[in-house]
């Protein structure tokens, strides 16, 4: 059964709302789109190595952190408030990536957090785990329990920003298959 709204509550741009926080959260790898034309012209005379040279670049850094902090405060109507959780999750992002997004060849990633204006807040671990390491594949198995459980507890899941029709379909079925307990008196 869906969440019941509180008074005054819009839904619609509370869903917006939730979007925008959650695609900051995946801004960063804009910059993993130079692949495509890495991919297309590597056998060129001039190839574009594009994703090679600008990934973990472009999107990974403060000043586009800002960017996409902004871009949120303008789409938003509790503007602070999701301003504050776009920075959140857009940092999350350079965290999870700092930690955890070593190369498959060990080579690892770094994040130039104060460029373009300098590389010398570049952030680098030693530590850094393989990307398909057990430490990342336990971190998705316990973040994708808590999204199950939140969505069968709140009424919507990041389905919602597909299909809300679909979210719906999604958290009953959940909701059937792990009725919730009745407390006795």
């Amino acid at each position: 059964m869906p969440r019941r709204l509180a008074r005054g509550e819009c839904r619609g741009s509370e869903s917006r709302e939730r979007a925008v926080v959650t695609l900051a959260g995946v801004a960063p790898d804009v910059d993993g789109l130079g692949l495509i034309a890495e991919v297309l012209t590597r056998h060129a005379a001039h190839p574009l190595n594009w994703w090679s040279d600008y990934h973990h670049v472009f999107g990974h850094n403060l000043t586009f952190g800002v960017l996409v902090m902004a871009l949120a405060f303008g789409l938003a109507q509790q503007r602070w408030k999701v301003a504050a959780l776009v920075f959140v999750s857009f940092h999350l992002h350079l965290l999870c990536d700092l930690v955890g997004a070593r190369g498959p060849d060990g080579t690892l990633w770094t994040i130039p957090y104060l460029w373009p204006f300098t590389l010398a807040g570049t952030w680098e671990w030693a530590g850094q785990w393989l990307l398909n390491s057990w430490q990342n594949l336990l971190l998705t198995a316990a973040l994708l329990a808590a999204t199950l459980f939140l969505a069968w507890k709140r009424g919507y899941s990041p389905l919602e920003l597909v299909s809300a029709k679909a979210d719906a379909i999604f958290v009953e079925t959940l909701r059937r298959r792990f009725p919730p307990r009745l407390t006795g008196s």
